[in-house]
């Protein structure tokens, strides 16, 4: 089986190398196009979830949904300001715990805030920029790879979202890919 994976992977740099088969940096224009697209999926999720389903949990050991939505929206600052260098206007803040953004409408306001502050940061760099390292943590990567890691992140607890959306008997939104 070794072998056989081995051969495979040898087979796919061999094809990679000769295809002219390349992944080009991601511009500001086509991130900030991406992440616009995830804001607006995300606002469908929180229209979708009705008031009484903000403190749902599945099961009593996990995050609520509006844990759930805190969560992603502190990462969106963490990330962005690791990627920019601008101070993260949430720094300290335990948004999972503050009782205050549990409400549909403050949750809501909260999770697109943190949005427009990661589009604002996109789009506050030039393409040159995204390739620019820079430290996150212990780590040293590309701006563009610390928003990949955001947008990934974001998608991870959305889709998590799913979840508490059906079990509350509720048709999640549509998949918004494009």
């Amino acid at each position: 089986m070794k072998q056989r994976l081995g051969f495979t992977a040898l087979t796919l740099m061999l094809w990679i190398s000769v295809s002219g088969f390349t992944i080009k940096p991601k511009t500001v224009a086509q991130m900030t196009t991406e992440w616009q697209r995830a804001k607006e999926f995300t606002k469908e999720y929180l229209d979708a979830m009705p008031e009484d389903g903000m403190g749902y949990k599945p099961t009593p050991e996990i995050r609520s949904f509006a844990e759930q939505m805190l969560h992603l929206t502190a990462a969106n600052y963490n990330f962005t300001s690791a990627a920019t260098g601008k101070a993260n206007p949430m720094q300290g803040k335990k948004l999972e715990t503050m009782d205050e953004l549990k409400t549909k409408t403050a949750l809501t306001k909260a999770v697109m805030d943190s949005y427009d502050f990661v589009l604002d940061g996109i789009k506050s760099l030039s393409d040159a920029q995204l390739a620019e390292n820079v430290k996150m943590g212990p780590r040293e990567m590309s701006r563009e790879t610390v928003f990949a890691k955001a947008f990934e992140h974001q998608t991870h607890h959305r889709g998590q979202a799913t979840i508490y959306i059906r079990m509350k008997g509720i048709k999640p939104p549509n998949e918004k890919l494009f």
